[in-house]
């Protein structure tokens, strides 16, 4: 499957005047029959409008459209960003012929600006008109800011004798972190499932997937994903515990943990994707403390774009982690080479035969504590001369 097509599902993607040249910045989707809707938000206390309406509207428990556009992130903007917010609901309501209640909207771009309300009231009809089965890569496309290309995940299989599809389109390259990242999230699935358990679902793997990346440590205002089931497939709903329900759990794993690795791959200026594992830590949480301090820092980010195994930047950044540690007993391994153990370096070979392992687009860093049994793992992008020029000139 990678066609984004699943029975019930209409999608577009269309300009409506916020971006230059024309380019897609509106996208919609649109469910019938109405889908169940389950969400995760930002946990950032500055909460763009569009988040504020959809946390309201997904109370419903029913979806029958999202409204999405890009250039404009519709935060910081008072009363006005609310009712510019609440006007895309109403609009594409009307348009669509469904409840508002069944209506999210969805917003990123820059902070502070009022959306040109009027020109997206204006495309909204045209991208009602404009709906399509085929269109899902439209509406990827259209939800784009920094990101150097659509991020698109599929997934077929059969559950309970019945065939069942997932999609999902995402954006995400800067202020990545977890608590959910700059990020828009949209999956699609045609199977039947009922509204607390989806939510449940949803929250494990958003847990092992979306808060497992940081490409800056930052976290945004507007950071949305959204899973969408219209029950189409014709299987017995599924029930919480059961075999056909874990093997759409594991099948909703795989479709977001690509489009989070797609968010790190992307991330703005990025060349690496690194993979940081806390072993021996002495609990989980302690464990994911020092994955984040060392995927965080900058030092640590920037031995990654030069390809320098610098583990004393690594050690250095699990020692001020807070977590229980004792350098005594460190390891750590760049991929399977060993640049530290027991806390003293191995030696200039090793060290060579790391830095080899840093050219490949991807790899690991290991970080073993010896000093319980914690582990916790992450996702980060290195720090690049590309990133800074980018935010540096992004208003400008």
């Amino acid at each position: 499957m990678r066609t984004g097509r699943i029975p019930g599902f209409k999608f577009s993607g269309v300009s409506s005047g916020i971006k230059e040249k024309a380019r897609l910045d509106l996208a919609l989707i649109r469910s019938n029959p109405p889908a169940t809707v389950v969400g995760c938000f930002t946990q950032n206390k500055v909460q763009a409008a569009p988040v504020v309406v959809s946390q309201r509207n997904i109370r419903s428990g029913l979806c029958s459209a999202v409204i999405i556009n890009s250039g404009n992130a519709n935060a910081c903007t008072g009363t006005r960003g609310l009712r510019d917010a609440e006007t895309m609901v109403r609009v594409t309501a009307r348009a669509l012929g469904v409840p508002t209640r069944q209506v999210l909207v969805c917003s990123t771009g820059k902070i502070g600006v009022p959306l040109p309300i009027g020109k997206i009231s204006g495309a909204i009809p045209k991208a009602a008109s404009s709906l399509s089965p085929g269109h899902f890569m439209q509406a990827a496309r259209a939800i784009l800011t920094t990101d150097r290309g659509p991020k698109t995940a599929f997934f077929k299989g059969r559950i309970g004798g019945r065939q069942f599809l997932l999609a999902g389109f995402a954006k995400g390259a800067g202020m990545i972190e977890p608590h959910m990242a700059t990020m828009l999230a949209f999956i699609m699935t045609d199977l039947r499932i009922g509204r607390p358990l989806l939510q449940q679902i949803l929250k494990r793997v958003v847990d092992q997937t979306f808060n497992r990346i940081t490409v800056d440590g930052d976290s945004s205002t507007n950071d949305t994903a959204l899973l969408l089931a219209n029950g189409l497939a014709g299987n017995a709903p599924l029930r919480s515990g059961s075999r056909e329900t874990k093997k759409f759990e594991e099948a909703l794993c795989r479709v977001m943990e690509q489009l989070a690795f797609r968010m790190v791959e992307d991330g703005e200026g990025a060349t690496k994707r690194v993979k940081i594992e806390v072993k021996g830590a002495k609990s989980a949480a302690e464990a994911r403390e020092i994955a984040y301090t060392i995927g965080r820092s900058p030092l640590v980010k920037t031995s990654f774009f030069g390809e320098d195994p610098n583990w004393g930047r690594v050690i250095a950044a699990a020692g001020r982690s807070g977590a229980t540690l004792d350098p005594r007993l460190v390891d750590i391994y760049y991929e399977e080479v060993p640049v530290v153990r027991r806390g003293r370096p191995v030696g200039k070979t090793a060290e060579e035969k790391a830095k080899r392992a840093m050219k490949k687009r991807c790899f690991n860093v290991t970080v073993s504590l010896n000093v319980g049994d914690g582990d916790f793992w992450i996702w980060a992008s290195d720090l690049t001369v590309n990133y800074v020029k980018l935010n540096a000139e992004y208003r400008t």
